[in-house]
C-alpha cells in the first residue's frame, strides 16, 4: 500500500499559539533559551507542543490552526515560566513596607498578631486579600503558597479570591495555640484541629481547579506537641501539603531548644510530629545544620528561601549553595510582610545579593549565578511545592503558566540601547524589570493579566 501524504489533524485543538523566544529551566540546565520556537496551548490549558519555528506550517496542518492564529513576539519580547512564591503571608499585606525595626519574636507580637486578629472581619479580609492576589499576579506570581490567619471563613475567602482571579494557590488556615502574647489571637488545641478539618473539607468541596489547602502549623513555638501531632495526621490522612517556618533567627532557635529539650534539633521536632514529608515546605532555614539538611533530603521536604525578610528583620543569611549541594528542594519566597516586596523579582535580586555577601565573608563560597536563581524562581519553586509535574517550565503536557515579557515597555524601568541577545534581555529584566514589563500573565492557559476589570485603591 502506498504511504499517505495526508497529515493527521489532532483531535484536541489549540487555543493559543505563540512564536518567538522562550526561556526556561530544566533539571539539568538552569537556563535554556529557545529562539524562534512555536508553542501551542490546548483547550485544557496544557502545552501541546513546542517546536522550531521552521516547522510552523506542518504544525498548523497537524493541529488545525491558521497563520493568523499565531501570536508573533517582537525581538524585545520573550516568554518565561510564571514565578512561584513558595512563602507569603497574605494576611500581612496591609502593612507591607513598614514595621521592620524589630527582630522576629518581638515583631510578631508587636505588629503581626494584632493585624492578623482583624481578619475575623470578612470585609477587612476581602479588601486585603483581593489586593494581595492582584498585586502578586501583576508582578508575575502565577503560583503562591499563602499563610492566611486562624480564621477559617476568611481563609476560605482567600481561596475563593485566588480562584476568581485565576492564580494557582496553596492556602493555609494558620494553626497556633500557645506562646502568643496577644491573648485574643490563639486557639485551643481542639479548636485548631477541628477548624483545620473544616477548612480542608470546605475548600476541597469547592472543587477549584488550581486552589488547594495546605496544613499550616505556624511554627513549633506556637503549637504544642498534641496540636502538631494532630496536624501531621490530618495532612497524612488527606494527602495534603504542609507549610511552616524553621530556623529563621537565633533567638527562635534557642527558644525551640528550650521548649523541646528531648528532641535532637529544630528539624527533629517537626520530623517526630510527622510534619516533614515530600509535600512539606519550610520557610527560611538560615541555621539548619548539615545533619538537618540531610533529613530534609531524606524526607523530600523543601525550603523556601526568603532573602528580603531574612535581611529586613535581621534574621540571618541562608547558604543556598550548601542547600543545593545537599540536594534539598528549594524555591524563593517573598515572606510578606517580613519581606517588604510582594514581587519574586525582588526575591531574585535579594537572593543574588545574599549569596554575594556570603562570598565577601568567605571568598571560597561559590556565588549563585543569575541563571541558577532564575531556576529557583520558576522550576525550583514548583519542585519545592511538589507541583513540578504540573508547572514550572515548558515541557509538553504541563500547564501553561507563563509571562509574556516586553523589555521595551513604554515608560518602563529600563532602556535597551541596541540589539541584545535573549540571555542579556532576561538578565536585564531580572535585575531591572517590574510589572510594567510583564505584558501578559497566563495560568493553566488562561490569560489572567491584564485583568478583565480594574479595581480602585
Amino acid at each position: 500500500m502506498e504511504p499517505s501524504n495526508e497529515t493527521t489533524v489532532c483531535n484536541h485543538p489549540v487555543k493559543h499559539i505563540f512564536r518567538g523566544t522562550f526561556v526556561h529551566s530544566t533539571q539539568d540546565t538552569p537556563l535554556k533559551i529557545l529562539e524562534d520556537n512555536v508553542l501551542g496551548v490546548d483547550d485544557d490549558g496544557k502545552i501541546a507542543f513546542i517546536e522550531s519555528g521552521k516547522d510552523v506550517v506542518s504544525l498548523s496542518h497537524k493541529w488545525g490552526f491558521k497563520a493568523s492564529d499565531v501570536k508573533q513576539l517582537e525581538l524585545h519580547e520573550f516568554i518565561m515560566p510564571g514565578l512561584v512564591d513558595t512563602h507569603i503571608h497574605a494576611s500581612q499585606y496591609s502593612y507591607t513596607g513598614t514595621a521592620l525595626d524589630l527582630p522576629l519574636l518581638q515583631w510578631l507580637n508587636t505588629y503581626t498578631f494584632p493585624v492578623e486578629a482583624k481578619y475575623k472581619d470578612l470585609t477587612f479580609a476581602d479588601n486585603v486579600y483581593n489586593k494581595v492576589v492582584r498585586r502578586t499576579l501583576m508582578n508575575g506570581t502565577t503560583t503562591a503558597c499563602y499563610f492566611a490567619t486562624i480564621h477559617t471563613d476568611a481563609s476560605l475567602l482567600l481561596g475563593e479570591i485566588a480562584n476568581k482571579l485565576g492564580q494557582r494557590a496553596l492556602v493555609g488556615k494558620v494553626c497556633m495555640n500557645c506562646n502568643n502574647a496577644v491573648e485574643h489571637y490563639k486557639e485551643s488545641t481542639e479548636e485548631s484541629s477541628e477548624e483545620t478539618k473544616r477548612f480542608i473539607h470546605e475548600l476541597l468541596k469547592k472543587k477549584y481547579p488550581h486552589v488547594r489547602p495546605v496544613v499550616t502549623p505556624r511554627f513549633a513555638l506556637s503549637c504544642c506537641s498534641a496540636l502538631m501531632r494532630d496536624l501531621g495526621d490530618i495532612a497524612k490522612n488527606n494527602n495534603l501539603h504542609i507549610q511552616s517556618h524553621i530556623s529563621e533567627n537565633k533567638e527562635e532557635c534557642e527558644a525551640v531548644k528550650q521548649l523541646f529539650p528531648e528532641f535532637e534539633s529544630y528539624t527533629d521536632v517537626y520530623l517526630k510530629h510527622n510534619l516533614l514529608t515530600d509535600k512539606t515546605v519550610m520557610a527560611h532555614g538560615c541555621y539548619l545544620s548539615d545533619a538537618e539538611l540531610q533529613v530534609f533530603r531524606d524526607t523530600g521536604a523543601s525550603i523556601s528561601h526568603c532573602p528580603n525578610s531574612n535581611i529586613s528583620i535581621c534574621s540571618g543569611l541562608l547558604d543556598v549553595r550548601n542547600v543545593l549541594n545537599h540536594k534539598v528542594k528549594i524555591g524563593l519566597g517573598t515572606d510578606v510582610a517580613g519581606g517588604y516586596s510582594p514581587s519574586i523579582l525582588d526575591a531574585i535580586r535579594r537572593a543574588l545579593d545574599s549569596s554575594k555577601v556570603l562570598t565577601i565573608q568567605d571568598p571560597s563560597h561559590q556565588t549563585l549565578t543569575f541563571e541558577e536563581v532564575f531556576r529557583l524562581a520558576t522550576l525550583g519553586g514548583s519542585q519545592a511545592l511538589s507541583l513540578d509535574s504540573e508547572t514550572g517550565n515548558f515541557e509538553v503536557g504541563k500547564d501553561f503558566d507563563a509571562l509574556l515579557v516586553n523589555v521595551c515597555a513604554p515608560e518602563g524601568p529600563m532602556d535597551i540601547c541596541g540589539p541584545e541577545p535573549p540571555k542579556v534581555l532576561l538578565e536585564k529584566f531580572l535585575n531591572l524589570g517590574d510589572d510594567r514589563n510583564i505584558r501578559e500573565v497566563y495560568v493553566a492557559g488562561r490569560r489572567v493579566v491584564p485583568f478583565a476589570e480594574t479595581a480602585s485603591c
